[in-house]
């Protein structure tokens, strides 16, 4: 499969991994990793999202983890082919049963978000089977630094559940981006933060494209430093 380039680094792409995606690039480019020195990745395909976080933040350390061994094993050929190759590491590991003494300012997802189906396609990467919402919350909650930030991007529909599930977890939300795909459309992703501490929401809006196929100012402002346009 052909490799995706950005502007820094290169990213190898398999059929048995989920590939890079807008969801992917927006998390990447909008989480709040300005002042993060020590961040998790769960669920990284191909590690896309930690590539761009430290692309954004030079004083930051990643680690990523996947259950899936083919996403590992690119993820971990994408980590050494890149410039910043010497802050990323990542492990074959299943976030459920991942323990460590180290607390993450930033800990970053994209989780699957498909309720269980027949389709065998994606089914780990796209289909809440091997880590539901309650679990990556959870674990989320217990391994982050006193000030740290859980960042998401889920669908919108399942955006309440989660902001329920973050609160029972003592997560509150601090940061509510509402995607929409073109511009005058209802919002159709989320990317969600949390922390320990209740503060008032920072809400805002992004809007993808401006017409079919036209990407919106928004955006190409947004990854003006990532994207190589043509």
């Amino acid at each position: 499969m052909k490799p995706f380039t950005f502007k820094q680094f290169k990213i190898e792409q398999s059929k048995d991994v989920f590939r890079v995606g807008t969801d992917g690039v927006l998390i990447g480019a909008l989480a709040s990793v300005g002042n993060a020195f020590n961040v998790l990745e769960v669920g990284t395909g191909t590690g896309l999202i930690s590539l761009m976080l430290a692309q954004r933040n030079p004083q930051a350390y990643f680690l990523g983890l996947d259950i899936n061994e083919d996403a590992a094993a690119l993820t971990k050929l994408n980590f050494k082919n890149a410039p910043f190759h010497a802050r990323l590491k990542n492990r074959h590991q299943d976030f459920k049963t991942f323990e460590t003494e180290e607390r993450f300012d930033l800990i970053v997802s994209n989780p699957p978000y498909f309720e269980e189906s027949g389709s065998e396609k994606d089914k780990i990467a796209r289909q809440t089977v091997e880590l539901n919402f309650g679990q990556l919350i959870a674990n989320a909650a217990r391994l982050l630094s006193e000030n740290g930030i859980f960042s998401v991007i889920i669908p919108v529909e399942a955006g309440e559940v989660f902001i329920s599930i973050g609160k029972e977890n003592h997560l509150f939300l601090n940061r509510r981006i509402n995607i929409k795909g073109i511009e005058n459309s209802k919002a159709k992703r989320l990317i969600l933060e949390f922390s320990s501490q209740e503060k008032e929401i920072d809400e805002s809006y992004f809007i993808i494209e401006k017409s079919p196929r036209q990407y919106s100012d928004q955006y190409l402002e947004l990854t003006k430093e990532f994207h190589v346009f043509k």
